[in-house]
């Protein structure tokens, strides 16, 4: 893909890449639509001028003809009035002449026809005239006017027709003979032209070039821009249908536009289709080991199942996890971890065979699919693999580094019939082989195999409802003796199809799978947030810590970080404490408590009296609430021991100035005892914002109650 990119003369910088350049032969597109524009201009100009020289020695021809026939016709009257009058020939020849001389640019000219020569006789010197112009004897022999138009001149030949009128003269002439012709010429300029004849003809004109200019260039545009464009639209939308990004649009066309388009269209398609192998390539592989990912690894996992399935064959399976692989990362810094992790894939691609599958599950695990091979081979190979690694170092830069991990094996279908059941099998023989002392390899016994899963089915139902935000945070209400309403227990639950899901359910797998910690978070912001809501309530929030979060000083700085953004008050957050929990690091848990102290947390002890020694804890720890364990308050009503024995942690915590408190605490009789006790007691789940002084049985709702 890279090599077609670089083919393609494209660059990475966004310039235009010589090549394409060479292409770009044509024309800038408002340089077609001028040339264009101009081009037709000229051509419609040529061919007016060439319609306008027809048009105009037509409308001459016309015009003249028109002028010319009243003109002669007025001639012919004047001539005709002298003639009637009795006048001879002198006398009209005078008249003639008085008529050329009111015209000076004007010649009129009269010949004489045969009845009037043989009646009259002849003019001197109009013979040779007349026989010499052909045009006039034309028009004494065909008796029809005749017109001739020239570059300067006008010629129009008039013949006079005998009429009855005329016969009472000439006695010896007949009707429909030719009398004699009126020879008119005078200059073109002298033709008289209406003013609405050339407005008409200018605008005929302006219409017909705007007509040519339009035709012109609807076609033209046509042809060189919108067809070229729809082109490329039509491959646009085939390839958005189809996704077939190896298609290519074609060059046409003239305009360098329409080339600059097409090109970078086809640059992009070129790209788009580069990404789209990389990012192929990045939802199946690992992009630092080169290795597949998870995503491609439970694909191919599945995969495996069928076809094992379907020919009752067996594979193993084999996770790896690197030992102290942060110490790495901390030591020789995160470069030289990711360059170790990429040698170990290379010794692991090495000694496997090409037909077995290498994942990079994600940080320092690794997992290996064997196809067709059964427990005691893949058991082999996984020893194999730990000796290798152990023995061999791998060659860094300024540095070897020696590598051991954990291999957990497991086989189908003994371990596991499902991609589910295999996945969680790895995982527990990888949790044991951490547990036997890291470098070794760890299969599942008969008997650990329940178990074990069991409590990694639960962890991988953690870990996805944390992932999907399904933790829900439920309130236990605490009431103060006298006063109400005092604080909450914050108490963590799972959302499941509607359901809620307690701790003790799960709680377990989070200790054992390490999770207490994010859990631990995960239902503190959740308080904390039901504290922004509720701005108003002046309550406390109760929560309960694991081991893992009280040894992590880190966590909790971060958690009190987390309140002070959200500007929730010190002095409304109390951690509560197990005396399981406090009992191995006593007095790092004291200076912690110290230190929280003087920014106005508090502390509870909980689960007080389940321990052996839970009065030391008293004298030892600072704490400022003691919560009594269940057991012993829920029988106080009948139990007079009960009684006794919370009667005197009341006692002795009333005089360290501890507050106590009964937990879980539902009838109305131990209610009254506690009061005389001065003990606060919790009670049932509230969703959402209890009233202080309305802790009453209306407002009591069931340990399956609603989430904050």
């Amino acid at each position: 893909m890279n090599r077609n990119l670089q083919d393609s003369g494209y660059k990475a910088n966004g310039k235009m890449p010589q090549n394409i350049k060479k292409r770009f032969k044509g024309m800038p597109l408002l340089h077609f639509i001028l040339l264009l524009s101009v081009g037709y201009l000229f051509i419609s100009l040529i061919v007016i001028f060439l319609i306008s020289s027809n048009v105009k020695q037509k409308a001459i021809e016309d015009l003249s003809r028109e002028d010319a026939r009243q003109t002669a016709e007025l001639i012919f009257q004047s001539l005709y009035s002298v003639m009637s009058d009795g006048w001879n020939k002198k006398e009209i020849l005078a008249t003639i002449e008085r008529l050329n001389k009111a015209a000076p640019r004007m010649e009129i000219m009269a010949f004489r026809g045969q009845p009037v020569i043989k009646e009259y006789g002849d003019i001197p010197g109009e013979a040779e005239l007349r026989e010499a112009d052909p045009l006039i004897q034309q028009a004494l022999n065909s008796g029809k006017e005749i017109l001739k138009t020239g570059s300067s001149e006008i010629r129009y030949i008039y013949p006079v027709i005998v009429s009855e009128e005329c016969t009472r003269c000439h006695e010896e002439a007949q009707p429909g003979d030719i009398n004699g012709v009126i020879d008119i010429r005078y200059p073109i300029e002298n033709l008289k032209i209406s003013l609405s004849l050339i407005i008409n003809i200018m605008l005929g004109y302006f219409i017909l070039i705007m007509a040519l200019l339009f035709v012109g260039l609807f076609f033209k545009l046509k042809a060189f821009v919108v067809k070229p464009i729809t082109t490329l639209a039509a491959i646009m939308g085939e390839i958005t249908h189809s996704a077939d990004l190896s298609k290519r649009a074609r060059h046409g066309g003239w305009i360098r536009e329409v080339h600059h388009l097409t090109d970078y269209f086809n640059r992009m398609l070129v790209t788009l289709q580069d990404f789209q192998y990389r990012l192929e390539e990045l939802s199946v592989r690992d992009p630092l080991t080169g290795l597949y990912n998870r995503r491609k690894f439970e694909q191919l996992l599945d995969y495996e199942v069928d076809r094992a399935t379907r020919h009752c064959r067996s594979f193993c399976l084999i996770m790896i996890d690197l030992d102290n692989f942060k110490h790495i990362n901390d030591t020789y810094g995160h470069p030289i971890g990711d360059m170790a992790l990429q040698k170990l894939a290379l010794l692991l691609k090495g000694q496997t065979r090409k037909s077995d599958v290498i994942a990079r599950l994600g940080g320092d695990e690794f997992a290996i699919i064997l196809p067709e091979t059964d427990f005691d081979h893949g058991f082999s190979s996984a020893e194999k693999l730990r000796n290798i690694l152990v023995n061999s170092a791998l060659e860094l830069p300024d540095c070897k580094i020696r590598i051991s991990g954990s291999f957990g094996v497991v086989s189908y279908p003994h371990n596991g019939d499902g991609v589910e059941n295999l996945n969680i099998a790895m995982d527990v023989a990888m949790y044991k082989a951490k547990r036997s002392g890291k470098n070794c390899v760890a299969v599942l016994g008969e008997n650990e195999n329940c178990a074990e899963m069991e409590i990694f089915k639960k962890g991988e139902f953690l870990r996805l409802a944390m992932e999907e935000d399904r933790i829900a945070a439920f309130l236990q209400p605490i009431v103060s003796i006298p006063g109400g309403l005092h604080a909450y227990e914050v108490l963590a639950r799972i959302e499941e199809k509607g359901k809620y899901i307690t701790a003790n359910e799960f709680i377990h797998a989070a200790e054992e799978l390490g999770l207490t910690v994010e859990l631990d978070k995960e239902v503190f912001r959740k308080g904390i947030e039901y504290l922004v809501r509720h701005p108003v309530e002046k309550t406390k929030l109760f929560f309960n810590l694991a081991s893992r979060t009280l040894a992590n000083e880190e966590t909790i700085r971060e958690m009190v970080a987390f309140a002070n953004k959200m500007e929730i008050p010190p002095d409304r957050i109390v951690f509560e404490i197990t005396e399981r929990e406090a009992l191995p690091r006593i007095s790092e848990l004291s200076h912690l408590i110290d230190e929280l102290h003087e920014l106005g947390i508090e502390f509870a002890l909980d689960d007080f009296g389940s321990g052996f020694s839970s009065f030391l804890y008293l004298k030892y720890l600072s704490v400022d609430y003691v919560k009594i364990e269940g057991s012993f308050v829920r029988q106080i009503a009948v139990d007079r021991r009960d009684r006794i024995m919370v009667e005197h942690i009341a006692s002795i915590a009333n005089q360290f100035g501890i507050k106590t408190i009964a937990e879980m605490v539902e009838d109305e009789e131990t209610h009254a005892l506690l009061q005389t006790y001065g003990i606060n007691y919790a009670q049932g789940y509230y969703y959402g914002h209890p009233r202080p002084g309305t802790m009453n049985r209306q407002h009591r709702k069931s340990s399956q109650g609603e989430a904050v």
